[in-house]
């Protein structure tokens, strides 16, 4: 990736290390908050809305990265550990400053669908994580939940095919932020994957017109 090279080397001062352990802390106590004191409503005066936002609550902009996934504390807390694992992966295996630009484009992607659709979670934003993740360490196994050691490539496929149901059976508002809020994995990882998709369409259609030959 010679652009990134080339953008590293002239921005990389502005890489935020240990990001993620950041965002997966503030979710944590955004949790905790909520839980302990659901009177304080924390999770409200931090979601993404375009309508509040233009009212002058700029800090809705970035502060929705923070809300946990709305579930039970075991599934939040095996939520956190995975995010927290996808994270520093990434960061261990790119660099500070190629971490944080990439969480970065899917962010400023969420945020622009976010305002078109009307709203925006950090749903899809963490899955992108996930697939670059998964991209780089496709052999890694996970207990599903808890008990079934899975291939992290299987569980990515499983939720690829999701993302592409969803798309092309969701309104516009859907497909629009599942777009934007991938952006950054398409960036990324885009260009390898069409050429592997390419090199091996080759090699099919060249070994099926060995196996004609072969025949004749």
């Amino acid at each position: 990736m010679n652009w990134l090279d080339k953008f590293e080397r002239k921005c990389g001062r502005f890489a935020i290390p240990n990001l993620m352990r950041m965002v997966v802390i503030g979710m944590a106590l955004v949790f905790c908050c909520d839980l302990l004191f659901p009177q304080a409503m924390l999770s409200y005066y931090l979601y993404f809305s375009p309508s509040l936002i233009l009212q002058g609550q700029i800090w809705r902009i970035f502060t929705f990265i923070f809300l946990p996934p709305e579930s039970s504390p075991l599934f939040i807390f095996f939520s956190l550990y995975l995010y927290y694992l996808y994270g520093t992966s990434l960061e261990n295996e790119w660099g500070s400053f190629r971490f944080t630009l990439y969480y970065l484009i899917g962010m400023i992607g969420t945020i622009i669908a976010g305002f078109l659709s009307g709203g925006a979670t950090n749903t899809y934003l963490n899955y992108s994580l996930f697939f670059a993740f998964a991209t780089l360490f496709p052999n890694m196994q996970l207990l599903l939940f808890f008990i079934l050691p899975i291939r992290i490539k299987w569980l990515a496929a499983f939720s690829g095919a999701l993302f592409l149901l969803q798309f092309v059976l969701g309104t516009w508002q859907d497909r629009a932020v599942i777009v934007a809020a991938l952006i950054n994995y398409l960036i990324f990882f885009g260009p390898d994957v069409f050429r592997r998709m390419r090199d091996n369409f080759r090699y099919r259609k060249q070994r099926e017109e060995w196996r004609r030959q072969w025949r004749n």
